[in-house]
């Protein structure tokens, strides 16, 4: 079955909103903290009567383009009255799950859903889009124990893992509910952070998915056992936990790994070996508050943003040491707020965009604020 694609663009235009960061860090690399405004008019109105479910995943390309996936099956009956037989009101259907964006927000084009050789997801979750133009997207249902790889215009071409049961954090040839991914092109291997259900990071042949090396927090065996919940006065855990929620590649060769329940970062050398760790706002007790990370744009990528979702807030630090420096954002639903913040992205002009999971279901763009 062939997946439809849509090459569609609209026009519309709209305020845009003051948000900065918080802090008056001192100047660092190429400037002070980082400051941004939300553009309240990006994206452009979506085509097609469509309408969006919890959008799960986030990318941008080498081309500044923006791909998000969302979950069509989130959507609840009555947003899609459109689609009923016969429609109830004129509002709305259900867009397909991976959409793309250009820079000035039109819809290029869109796909996803089931189709021959492969098994799409029944909740989508992570996407990365690599230097090559592969688009690749994870999944977190009990049974999604699977990453898809496809072409940037919807052609499947393959799949690591398969639906069904998962074998656990230390098999070579399944995964455990993957949340996120990321391709070192030059080295041909894809990091998976795995996930929902396994505990580890899981390196694979990025063209034939065949199994390399993983390991878990401290770069040691992961461990399946239950886990107590985050506790700030306890010891850090020697374990990741559920979700290991995202994986990010520095352009120094070093490997960024979300432990969200654990409010904190890893990093390690490619290989596995262990460098160092930092926590994001460690008093949440809520957990969560490392969903996703990426780097400014500048030579060094002095800067890391952290998707906060328990705070709503995008964190900003310094990537050398992990020392927050400010941020923006609160818990809301009005343009520049979050409601389930879940992912975020950096193109190469240094815009920053957010997607929201949970009732949130939104992309949003956040423009550098120059001196």
């Amino acid at each position: 079955m062939k997946t439809p694609r849509y090459l569609l663009a609209t026009a519309a235009l709209a305020a845009t909103v003051a948000c900065t960061t918080t802090s008056d860090a001192p100047r660092a690399a190429a400037g002070a903290s980082p400051q941004f405004r939300v553009d309240a008019s990006w994206p452009k109105p979506l085509p097609n009567n469509w309408i969006l479910g919890q959008v799960s995943g986030l990318a941008v390309d080498s081309r500044d383009h923006v791909w998000i996936l969302h979950r069509p099956l989130s959507i609840l009956k009555e947003e899609l009255s459109a689609a009923q037989t016969p429609p109830l009101s004129k509002c709305c259907i259900a867009a397909p799950a991976v959409i793309e964006f250009d820079p000035a927000g039109n819809v290029v084009q869109a796909w996803g859903g089931a189709g021959s050789g492969y098994d799409w997801p029944k909740n989508e979750h992570g996407m990365h889009v690599d230097s090559e133009g592969y688009v690749w997207i994870g999944a977190n249902d009990p049974a999604d124990n699977q990453v898809l790889k496809f072409t940037r215009d919807g052609k499947f071409v393959m799949q690591i893992g398969k639906a069904g049961k998962s074998e656990g954090s230390n098999s070579k040839v399944q995964l455990g509910r993957p949340a996120h991914m990321a391709v070192d092109t030059a080295a041909n291997e894809v990091y998976i952070a795995d996930g929902y259900g396994n505990r580890r990071v899981g390196v694979f042949d990025a063209k034939t998915g065949a199994y390399k090396r993983h390991w878990g927090a401290y770069g040691a065996a992961p461990n399946d056992d239950k886990m107590p919940r985050y506790d700030p006065s306890s010891p850090p855990s020697k374990f990741f936990n559920n979700a290991v929620h995202c994986v990010a590649l520095s352009r120094d060769g070093l490997v960024y790994v979300c432990d969200r329940a654990h409010n904190r970062i890893q990093v390690f050398q490619k290989s596995g070996a262990f460098v160092r760790e930092f926590f994001v706002e460690p008093q949440t007790r809520a957990g969560n508050t490392t969903a996703e990370i990426a780097f400014s744009p500048d030579a060094r990528q002095s800067f890391m943003y952290i998707a906060d979702g328990p705070n709503g807030e995008v964190q900003v630090l310094t990537r050398t040491d992990g020392k927050p420096v400010g941020s923006f954002g609160r818990r809301g639903r009005m343009a520049g707020e979050f409601s389930s913040l879940h992912n975020i992205a950096t193109d190469s002009k240094g815009n920053v965009y957010t997607a929201e999971a949970g009732p949130g279901r939104r992309v949003q763009k956040f423009v550098p604020v120059r001196d």
